[in-house]
């Protein structure tokens, strides 16, 4: 307690942020990396006009929501303040397109890495470069925007991801980490720059446009973890901290997506490590020791805050379907006058699937609230199948319902491991997915086909990945690479749980997936043939 207030009263304290789906989390260490307060605050996209959104006003009262959140949980702590810290640093879900003008303007609603409305043009983008460009990336969702003649894309002056726009009105530096930026437009990962080869062909794509931008003018500036990216300003500080008491000139590292503080959170930045992070959406996250020999529409080549390649398996959705039933079921216990904590209601749920069948006794779901490229699914149909023969019961519907959150990502994963033989020595999961103990573990160890360890300081997530990327930022040793750094400073005698796969749950698994296979124009079949809004066209 003495430590920890010392370090906040003599502003030591590092402070990491990262904007998730459905929670912003803020996470204050101590130059030991040691996590001495938190604080968070829940926020939800909406759909509106046919995209997937959060306002500008949901970005920023939830920043500041979210450390007002960590001052309370400080003050309760330590009775003190925070006036000065050490080092920061900003981190939020990657991809997605946010399109500024002139005048620093938003020009369209943001649209987040969840919308699926880029086919064309990822399609024709992945033909151009032969590269892999999906949906969700931000190149994507302009060159979409081109193809639909859209208004504002002659008034483009800068587009970027959400990190980089926080980081971007904190210190009014246009720059993003390497890691983001992967997600923006495909990196050379040897020059540590964007493809110049590519961003030729787009030049060219381009012409005759007549708009009045080039590509790599309105492209954040990229930045290495560990490389230097601005400074809190004054008006930055009073942005985060409305008291007031939070003091400018704090140093910044370059902000990263929630891919890469999932790797630095892991310890998952050496060649054959990868990550697996669960929740709202999921993603394997794999270090690559080449490139792949094909172009493969399920994997995204993106990169490490240093700068390494890596395979990414990426799913749209994951556990929603799992905490919507989750929330009727603590319904049903309130209709009968019984109430649950969400702790042990997830946690018995979670227990149950343990007990059923290897295989779900023949149920199948599909868990997509929005669409799921990796199947080719425009829009999500939750969607629960049975035939009068499957063994109906709360065990194996809790079973089927986990392993279908990892249905798309397991298709991404054999791809990876059987088709581009790409060997993984370790797997470090974390995300909401694992909070209970044991379940997660065992079902993606499963899905895999591999160990899946699960460290101590995993439920701390990506605001604690971006704390070790400021960490690192201000404490690194002259020429100390980022691995050597977590591996030596933040990792070492780290304690944590590793399960290998059990037999008879990859058979299971197996199994299941070829039914999730085979039912897969069922769910594309519901997305045209069920419309949303309660049944209105």
């Amino acid at each position: 307690m003495n430590g920890a207030k010392e370090t906040i009263e003599l502003g030591k304290g590092i402070l990491g942020i990262e904007f998730g789906s459905t929670r912003i989390k803020a996470v204050l260490t101590d130059e030991g990396h040691a996590p001495i307060a938190s604080g968070s605050y829940e926020w939800e996209n909406r759909l509106e006009n046919g995209f997937w959104t959060y306002s500008l006003e949901d970005i920023w009262k939830g920043l500041k929501a979210c450390y007002a959140d960590l001052r309370k949980d400080v003050k309760a702590r330590y009775g003190v303040g925070i006036k000065r810290l050490k080092a920061a640093g900003f981190s939020a879900m990657m991809h997605g397109y946010m399109a500024f003008n002139q005048e620093g303007e938003l020009l369209v609603p943001f649209r987040t890495w969840r919308n699926g409305t880029t086919g064309p043009a990822a399609e024709a983008l992945t033909e151009l470069f032969q590269y892999n460009i999906p949906q969700r990336w931000s190149i994507s969702h302009l060159y979409q925007a081109v193809l639909n003649e859209e208004e504002h894309v002659k008034d483009i002056q800068f587009i970027t991801t959400l990190a980089g726009y926080i980081h971007w009105k904190l210190t009014g530096e246009k720059v993003l980490g390497i890691g983001d930026a992967s997600g923006m437009f495909p990196i050379d990962t040897e020059a540590k720059t964007y493809d110049p080869a590519m961003i030729d062909k787009f030049n060219r794509l381009m012409e005759g446009k007549d708009y009045p931008w080039a590509l790599k003018d309105i492209l954040p500036a990229i930045r290495l973890a560990g490389e230097e990216a601005g400074a809190l300003t004054a008006e930055g500080a009073r942005l985060l901290d409305e008291s007031g008491e939070l003091e400018a000139g704090v140093l910044v590292c370059p902000p990263e997506g929630d891919a890469g503080t999932g790797m630095a959170a892991t310890n998952s930045v050496a060649v054959r490590t990868g990550n697996v992070s669960a929740g709202t959406s999921a993603f394997v996250m794999v270090v690559l020791e080449k490139q792949l020999h094909q172009i493969h529409p399920e994997i995204d080549l993106v990169t490490t805050p240093d700068g390494s390649l890596v395979g990414m398996v990426h799913a749209n959705n994951c556990t929603s379907e799992i905490n919507a039933w989750a929330g009727l079921f603590k319904e049903v216990l309130a209709a009968f006058g019984a109430d649950a904590d969400a702790n042990s209601l997830y946690s018995i749920l979670y227990g149950k699937a343990l007990e059923g069948e290897e295989d779900c006794g023949g149920l199948l779901s599909y868990g997509f609230l929005s669409g799921e490229n990796i199947v080719e699914v425009p829009e999500g149909r939750p969607m629960v199948v049975r035939t009068p023969n499957s063994h109906f019961s709360l065990a194996n519907f809790m079973r089927m319902h986990i392993y279908a959150a990892l249905g798309a990502l397991k298709l991404g994963m054999d791809i990876l491991t059987k088709e581009e033989k790409v060997e993984v020595e370790r797997i470090y999961g974390h995300g909401g997915f694992f909070k209970t103990p044991v379940v997660g573990q065992r079902m993606m160890a499963a899905a895999m086909g591999t160990p899946v360890s699960v460290m101590e300081t995993a439920g701390e997530g990506g605001a604690w990945g971006i704390a070790l990327l400021a960490a690192y930022l201000v404490q690194k040793k002259e020429g100390q690479s980022l691995g050597s750094y977590l591996s030596e400073c933040v990792f070492a005698g780290s304690k944590g749980s590793q399960m290998e796969p059990v037999r008879e749950d990859v058979e299971g698994f197996d199994r299941f997936m070829e039914a999730f296979k085979k039912g897969l124009p069922l769910e594309r079949a519901a997305a045209e043939l069920i419309c949303t809004g309660g049944g209105k066209d």
